[in-house]
């Protein structure tokens, strides 16, 4: 497992744990919940924000926030790799 901030663009990886902190309450509000499927579809010029694809939806979030998703990556879904 890598952290979400750890991907690049293009790469989809599917949600399994958060660190503990009182930001997955937050997170998982928006969508990030263990067993989504999140991609990475842009990195601002300076590293921060990302913007990524989950449950739908662009969200965009700070690296310090997905630093705190534990992703795992995977090859080969149909829809999200480029």
């Amino acid at each position: 497992m890598v952290k979400l901030s750890s991907l690049s663009i293009g790469k989809s990886a599917v949600i399994r744990e958060f660190e503990k902190d009182d930001i997955h309450i937050k997170l998982m509000e928006m969508g990030c919940v263990p067993g989504e499927v999140v991609k990475i579809e842009k990195i601002a010029p300076l590293g921060d924000p990302i913007s990524i694809t989950v449950a739908g939806y662009n969200l965009s979030l700070r690296k310090t926030e997905a630093d705190f998703i534990w992703v795992e990556e995977v090859q080969g879904l149909v829809g999200l790799e480029d």
